[in-house]
């Protein structure tokens, strides 16, 4: 090469090199061709133009799609020449370029192909080249992601003079960028068992208290990734690195709060020896506090630590005191899907809490968490059916959820197979438990377990779609030629002045007259009749007998089969309704009653004397209870212990008690 082209190209690449630090400049470069002459004069025998030509190289880079043209050019071996120079702000250059250009997966083989390893490794060796440390180990670092370029580096005794960087007093640069590096190789959990084996555990918590903030954030994350590995888990917490990751959670640093919800996160996870070290350090209180942070992956992995620590009760109850439900109610309106599978289910851990339970509904966290079941994102719709399905034990909740939309969210989910999850099945199972009139209305069916109590209400079958209205929007409406909405009201009269009293007190104005069930007298004194005959009786066949009798008796008394067109029920109900001027009526005044409505009063004196039946609704008006009882005929099969099923018969032969399945039986169901 003439010493005419030598000074053409200095001046050339001069230019370029000004004119690239534009962005519109460097597109246009990079268009024109020009990455592959830059990359032929690295090899110049003047350095003027190997700087020139590195500094353009450099500038274009920072852009992606230049970053993966270097090593399909063929940029790998001569950036790596370069790093022999002469010249430090050459060596400078190209340890600056490599740093950029190795973060590409591909570059990164072409790098450990060339012995990029072998000559970085020179350089940190050499004394002289202190002030190319720093940059040298970022380079390492971006290469060590995967254990092939580890057992490389590991031959040659790179992870030794990493550790020596770290432990030998030096620049606060040289040593975060070593131990950036091991926090790298941590990333891959095929080289947990080498870096444990050279107790980096140790050198990590002390690496904790050092006041270089980057350093500090680097061993979080290598304490993070380190803790996926039950031994670290151990050692950590054993040699008194957990409180110094609390620490971290005060720093002003949100890079380095993000490294240590992280670590913290990673460490608790199905470790409850250290979640308690973590409260011991006062971290769940800072942690709540992260809940309301800006960076959303520092809230993430606040939320995942105190769902691990919040199994301990101890430590939930103390999570709680810190305002933590309130802060999450927050979180379930968050964009970010992380932040919602963590908060969501620490939520799931929090309200196993009763109390919990209610501030959730107390400050307004059953909208979002309904709104949650519209999720599309599996986790997110998991964690909140987990929490629906844990609320809706307590039955305000489960009002609440029910008329915010839950079950009809929940019943659309179980129509979809890409959906529908097992818990999407127990929270509609628990919402209808504790909602009974809605699950008789929509299933026809009430199980042994399914206790009635006052303010039940049978409101008749509901249609598919149909929204079940609540007793007291159902009372308050104009009285219509529908099928009346049968009540049960069992409260005593000084309950229900206490309650009067009450609603009295907490009204805003003296207008103002909450809404009462009427009081059922009648309803008490079945109660306290069966209780007073029946529960003396020792032979259960016999207790279920005088039951059927007593509201035989109560609802018109027996009927035959073929007279039961000229039984007038629908026309006493029909009487009351106009008589009350209401569509609820109260089940103890109701003397006429058919199939429908004696199988309610069964089902609710049996539930109130503690005996065993459910509640089945049938077509045409028929309902009827089934009960267990044991073998009645001990001498037909004397070893036989399993309970045989019946329908009682409250109509026709009232006590009488038909085996299921027989002829008699689907007789009484549907003729």
């Amino acid at each position: 090469m003439c010493l005419e082209d030598i000074v053409v190209h200095e001046f050339a690449t001069m230019c370029l090199a000004s004119l690239s630090v534009d962005f519109a400049c460097k597109n246009q470069i990079f268009e024109s061709k020009g990455l592959p002459p830059l990359i032929q004069l690295l090899s110049s025998p003047d350095p003027d133009v190997k700087k020139n030509s590195l500094e353009i190289i450099f500038n274009l880079v920072q852009d992606f799609q230049s970053r993966q043209e270097v090593h399909k050019l063929g940029g790998i071996p001569p950036l790596l020449e370069l790093l022999k120079s002469d010249f430090p702000v050459i060596q400078l250059l190209a340890l600056n370029t490599l740093q950029i250009i190795t973060i590409d997966k591909e570059t990164q083989n072409i790098f450990r192909e060339m012995q990029g390893f072998e000559k970085l490794m020179d350089i940190l060796y050499n004394v002289d080249f202190t002030d190319l440390h720093a940059v040298t180990l970022q380079v390492v670092a971006n290469c060590l992601s995967d254990s092939e370029s580890v057992q490389l580096i590991q031959k040659g005794g790179g992870l030794s003079r990493l550790m020596e960087f770290i432990l030998t007093p030096s620049m606060p640069q040289i040593q975060s960028s070593a131990v950036k590096c091991i926090a790298r190789v941590a990333q891959n959990s095929e080289n947990h068992e080498l870096l444990h084996e050279q107790d980096v555990e140790k050198v990590l918590v002390e690496l904790l208290s050092v006041a270089d903030v980057s350093v500090k954030t680097y061993a979080c994350q290598a304490v993070a990734a380190m803790s996926f590995q039950l031994a670290s888990k151990d050692r950590f917490r054993d040699l008194g690195g957990i409180p110094a990751v609390v620490q971290m959670l005060s720093s002003e640093s949100l890079v380095l709060k993000e490294a240590a919800t992280q670590a913290l996160s990673n460490l608790t996870h199905n470790n409850q020896l250290n979640a308690l070290a973590v409260y011991e350090a006062g971290g769940h209180a800072f942690l709540v506090q992260q809940l309301h942070g800006s960076c959303q992956r520092t809230v993430a992995n606040s939320a995942a630590t105190l769902c691990c620590m919040a199994e301990q009760e101890i430590i939930r109850c103390s999570i709680l005191s810190h305002g933590a439900i309130q802060a999450l109610v927050e979180l379930l309106k968050s964009t970010d899907t992380q932040v919602l599978v963590n908060a969501v289910m620490c939520l799931a851990v929090l309200v196993s809490d009763k109390g919990a339970r209610a501030e959730l509904q107390r400050t307004g966290g059953l909208h979002p968490l309904v709104n949650l079941l519209h999720s599309n994102h599996k986790e997110v719709l998991h964690n909140a059916c987990l929490v629906v399905n844990i609320c809706a034990c307590d039955e305000l909740a489960a009002v609440e959820m029910y008329k915010l939309g839950a079950l009809d969210i929940l019943q659309e989910i179980s129509q979809s197979e890409s959906r529908r999850n097992s818990f999407s099945k127990l929270a509609m199972i628990s919402l209808l438990d504790s909602n009974l009139p809605v699950k008789y209305s929509l299933t026809g069916r009430l199980a042994s377990t399914d206790i009635i109590t006052s303010g039940f209400y049978d409101a008749g079958k509901a249609h598919p779609g149909q929204k079940i209205l609540s007793l007291e929007e159902l009372s308050t409406q104009a009285v219509n030629q529908q099928r009346p909405i049968i009540v049960i009201n069992t409260a005593t009269e000084k309950t229900t002045e206490e309650d009067k009293q009450k609603d009295e007190g907490q009204s805003e104005t003296p207008t103002e007259k909450p809404w009462r069930m009427m009081h059922d007298v009648s309803l008490q004194i079945l109660v306290k009749t069966a209780r007073e005959s029946i529960l003396p009786l020792n032979d259960e066949q016999e207790q279920y007998a005088t039951l059927a009798r007593l509201v035989s008796e109560a609802m018109g008394g027996p009927v035959e089969m073929d007279k039961m067109h000229e039984f007038p029920w629908m026309l006493h109900l029909s009487r009351l309704k106009y008589q009350l001027q209401s569509n609820a009526v109260s089940i103890g005044l109701i003397k006429t009653g058919s199939y429908c409505q004696r199988a309610l009063l069964f089902k609710c004196l049996a539930d109130c004397i503690g005996m065993s039946c459910t509640l089945v609704r049938g077509e045409y008006n028929r309902a009827w209870n089934e009960v267990l009882l044991f073998n009645r005929n001990p001498s037909k099969n004397p070893l036989s212990s399993k309970p045989c099923g019946y329908i009682v018969d409250l109509m026709h032969q009232p006590g009488s008690l038909l085996e299921v399945n027989t002829p008699a039986a689907i007789q009484y169901q549907t003729i």
